[in-house]
């Protein structure tokens, strides 16, 4: 009996086998390259393998097919953006520090963070270089005023602590400021932040802030906090510090802060700023029906406020001395004389 040939469109195995071969290179699998391969007419693709059994060929497409449902079937991880915090710390650490927050930055977030219970408090370290290269700080300063910018923007209720030690406080100084400083071209700082946005700002901590004496030694321009930010910030300077005490001669003071304590008391400050800008937050709640209304309420009159009943006129009393603001009433109401008959004269005391 004769093998049936093939339809049209077919191609029997001999066909196939003489067909002109092209040289595609190796074939990969999972990874693992083969011997080279080669495609003959119609994209048949005949690879230098040994003979390839039927079996094998299932267990390729069924692996092949497991994959494909693998990925199908399987979480696209997507962004989702971090809630915003109760607070966020944007600090700016000390020249030579580490990238980071500094060892000062980490000390004063974590004292703060204790002081304000369940309140979350991110942090930003500012990124700059942070060398002796200090007109490279302009980076700094343009990092920081970006992200505060976008704090207040993408989340409003979010209560912004600015800080720094050393440079780093000096950066932050800057940032503040209301003006470009004298004798810099405006072209090389960034612009003042707008007034709206140090609604946002509960409190800026300084630590080590280079006095004028020392900016001057590195021709740079002394730093002035910004008339906004004066109430709510705390500048600290350990005694005889020479970076920021105007008379200090001890560079080694200026390691000091964490053991002398300025870095417990500018988080108590910022904790208590940061307090009072929540409790502002929190809208004041009407009594309930029924209750009777607090005397303090300013739905009710105070007590020196509300209209005084007409009283009778009292008697006067006997021996009682004129009031200092008020002349001395007359013992008698006006109008005729009537006889009054004399008091009946007193006994000795017993």
């Amino acid at each position: 009996m004769r093998k049936p040939r093939p339809s049209n469109g077919e191609k029997s195995t001999r066909e196939l086998q003489q067909m002109p071969l092209t040289v595609v290179g190796p074939l990969a699998v999972d990874g693992l390259s083969g011997p080279p391969c080669a495609q003959r007419a119609l994209g048949v693709v005949v690879c230098q393998h040994k003979a390839v059994k039927p079996r094998h060929i299932v267990g390729l497409i069924s692996a092949a097919a497991v994959a494909t449902w693998a990925i199908q079937i399987a979480p696209i991880p997507t962004t989702q953006a971090a809630p915003c915090p109760d607070a966020e710390v944007v600090f700016a650490r000390g020249t030579t520090e580490a990238p980071g927050l500094g060892p000062t930055g980490d000390a004063f977030v974590d004292s703060l963070r204790a002081r304000v219970g369940a309140k979350s408090v991110g942090v930003y370290p500012v990124d700059y270089p942070a060398t002796t290269d200090f007109p490279t700080a302009v980076v700094g300063i343009t990092d920081a005023r970006t992200h505060v910018l976008a704090t207040a923007a993408n989340c409003p209720h979010t209560k912004i602590v600015l800080g720094g030690f050393s440079q780093g406080a000096a950066v932050t100084g800057f940032v503040t400021a209301n003006v470009v400083p004298d004798g810099v071209s405006a072209l090389d700082v960034p612009a003042p932040m707008p007034p709206e946005i140090a609604n946002h700002v509960a409190a800026v901590a300084l630590f080590g802030k280079p006095s004028t004496r020392f900016m001057h030694a590195i021709n740079d321009p002394p730093i002035t906090v910004g008339q906004q930010y004066l109430a709510k910030t705390i500048d600290l300077c350990v005694d005889n510090d020479l970076v920021c005490d105007s008379h200090g001669t001890s560079f080694s003071a200026h390691n000091d802060y964490v053991d002398a304590g300025l870095v417990d008391q500018g988080a108590a400050f910022v904790a208590s700023q940061l307090q009072a800008s929540w409790a502002a937050d929190v809208p004041a709640q009407p009594p309930a029906a029924g209750t009777a209304p607090s005397p303090l309420s300013p739905s009710a009159p105070l007590p020196l406020s509300a209209p005084a009943a007409p009283a009778a006129p009292a008697s006067p009393v006997a021996g009682a001395a004129p009031s200092p603001h008020l002349p001395p009433a007359p013992l008698t109401a006006p109008g005729p004389a009537a006889p009054v008959a004399p008091p009946p004269p007193v006994g000795p005391l017993a």
